[in-house]
């Protein structure tokens, strides 16, 4: 026999369907609109509303007698807490397994597609303890032209970004490791003096712009590179002609394919190892584009 809604129940289903509908709204406005904070913040978030969900729902199960209110209750209580298990699960692989980026922009051009989805292998180079830049463990070294996935640093940021705390990740092709010499000639690679065979590095610009000299001493325009002060240079003072600079220990100096249209190291500096995120493994959409990154 069912019991009918008392006056206490009516608030109790108001504030079910509020909470619910709130929750909801919550998850998608943290994937789908904070868009420059990073995937496991967002998912932290979510696991926090599982969570909170999860204890609001028993907490208007005990204080119901209706019936159907108890019904909606048990399967919310029920998909509060595979949510919860399904997120720690999701957290724990990306954090230290794989995890899921999309191509924002197209300094990987033609590799890599604006709007490509690709799977990053965070295991191979050593883990990293959440929302810290320690490893906890060292796998296997970075190669000369792994395509890598990084946090980006901070002189690659705006003022405004920095200022607000705003964190992003990069996408890049790493060129030289800690001890190679760089320059570019005319848009020609060299490494450690020698030319270096570039199949990936693309132009979409057929203008050349000549060297410019910037009154430094070799010594100078090494420590101005290192501390990114070349990101305030006009960018036909860098971008063809760069160099000779030597990668410092600990750093990687990496390049997007889409060489006339990429922020990287020649502008902003070194990349320093302890922002390393993991390497591009494949792309898994569009699914006409499926296939493992070299």
């Amino acid at each position: 026999m069912n019991i009918e809604t008392t006056p206490k129940d009516r608030p109790l289903k108001t504030f079910f369907w509020l909470f619910a509908l709130a929750a909801l709204a919550f998850v998608g406005w943290k994937f789908f609109s904070s868009q420059d904070q990073p995937m496991e913040s967002k998912v932290l978030f979510v696991f926090g509303a599982f969570a909170v969900s999860a204890f609001v729902f028993r907490w208007i199960k005990k204080r119901t007698q209706d019936e159907k209110l108890e019904r909606w209750t048990d399967e919310a209580i029920e998909w509060s807490d595979t949510g919860v298990s399904a997120v720690l699960l999701a957290f724990f692989i990306m954090a230290f397994v794989v995890q899921a980026f999309k191509i924002p922009s197209g300094s990987m051009l033609p590799t890599l597609q604006i709007g490509d989805h690709l799977f990053v292998n965070k295991f191979i180079y050593g883990s990293q303890m959440p929302f810290t830049l320690k490893r906890l463990w060292h796998l296997k070294e970075v190669k000369r032209y792994d395509v890598v996935v990084f946090l980006c640093p901070p002189s690659a940021l705006s003022e405004e970004d920095r200022r607000s705390g705003i964190k992003k990740d990069f996408i890049k092709r790493a060129i030289g490791i800690a001890g190679d010499t760089i320059e570019i000639k005319d848009k020609v690679l060299y490494i450690n003096g020698e030319k270096f065979n570039d199949p990936d590095g693309h132009f979409s610009h057929p203008f050349t712009y000549p060297k410019i000299g910037m009154g430094r001493t070799p010594e100078e325009y090494q420590s101005g590179w290192e501390k990114g002060e070349f990101v305030y240079q006009p960018i036909e003072s860098v971008r063809d002609n760069f160099g000779p600079i030597k990668v410092p220990a600990g750093h990687f100096f990496v390049m997007g394919d889409n060489r006339d249209g990429s922020f990287d190291s020649r502008f902003w500096g070194p990349l320093p190892e302890k922002f390393l995120k993991g390497r591009a493994l494949l792309v898994y959409w569009p699914f006409t584009r499926f296939r493992i990154i070299r």
